[in-house]
């Protein structure tokens, strides 16, 4: 069992960048690994991803979002224990801090793989927010 978590700070107001993320149809362009996203019933999401090794897995997963404290929290059904969180916070006007969490029943504590998929989640947050200007 372990537990990963990275930070970021985005050049984008709180509120902007929390509608952007928390937006089933766009967890692709910033989740590490996952391929495609699609509502399903309730707080149901019906998810593809590549996994290291290039194979790629299906799954249903659940989403919830809480708008007033700007958390995310999700997980996927079946043994792994796989569940996380994400939260945006205001640092500035147009500036905002995204911390993510993740929890795993199946890797061990230190896993870079995992820890890779935080780190390189964030950055594409990062990269699409402040260089391709995806909120606009």
């Amino acid at each position: 069992m372990a537990d990963f978590q990275g930070t970021t700070t985005v050049d984008a107001a709180d509120d902007v960048l929390f509608a952007f993320l928390s937006d089933v149809h766009n967890l692709p362009k910033y989740f590490a690994r996952m391929t495609s996203a699609e509502p399903g019933e309730g707080n149901e999401v019906h998810t593809t991803a590549a996994l290291p090794d290039g194979s790629q897995v299906e799954g249903k997963a659940w989403f919830e979002v809480t708008d007033d404290s700007r958390h995310i929290a999700w997980g996927a059904e079946g043994e792994s224990g796989y569940h996380g969180y994400l939260d945006v916070r205001a640092v500035g006007d147009d500036r905002s801090e995204v911390e993510v969490h993740i929890h795993s029943e199946r890797v061990p504590s230190g896993d870079e793989s995992v820890q890779g998929g935080v780190d390189e989640t964030l950055a594409a947050i990062k990269q699409l927010v402040e260089r391709t200007n995806a909120l606009e």
